[in-house]
């Protein structure tokens, strides 16, 4: 939601298209203390241990998007996600990671924190859109 340039005491209303009328009343209290705590799951999930994971495809994208930033350099900010598929045809996500612009070293950067996590067979193809 704040990459949709949406402020804190903006979230009940959009969760409420999402979640229902039970959320319309959370106050900014409780909005930042379920950041945070979403913060922590993400950070829990983006160090999982990924010894073991075999992936037969990974698909990659850089997703950017429109945030109001300040600082110029920062304008180039992209989001940048795998979605791999197992041998038996399950999706996962497997890494959602800050970038600049999908250059080469951002993505090295991402996929070598896979490995580095237990990540050793690499996938049979991965496709990307040419960025």
């Amino acid at each position: 939601m704040y990459l949709k340039g949406i402020s804190t005491r903006d979230f009940p209303t959009t969760l409420q298209s999402i979640f229902g009328e039970s959320v319309k009343n959370l106050s900014a209290n409780t909005i930042v203390r379920l950041k945070e705590k979403w913060t922590a799951e993400y950070e829990a999930w983006n160090k999982r241990d990924l010894v073991g994971k075999n992936y037969v495809y990974f698909w990659v994208d850089g997703v950017h998007v429109n945030v109001r930033l300040e600082d110029e350099a920062d304008r180039h900010q992209c989001i940048l996600v795998i979605i791999g598929a197992t041998a038996d045809g399950r999706k996962e996500l497997v890494a959602v990671a800050d970038g600049y612009r999908e250059t080469e070293a951002s993505w090295t950067a991402v996929l070598q924190d896979l490995k580095r996590r237990g990540l050793a067979t690499a996938p049979k193809l991965a496709v990307g859109d040419g960025a």
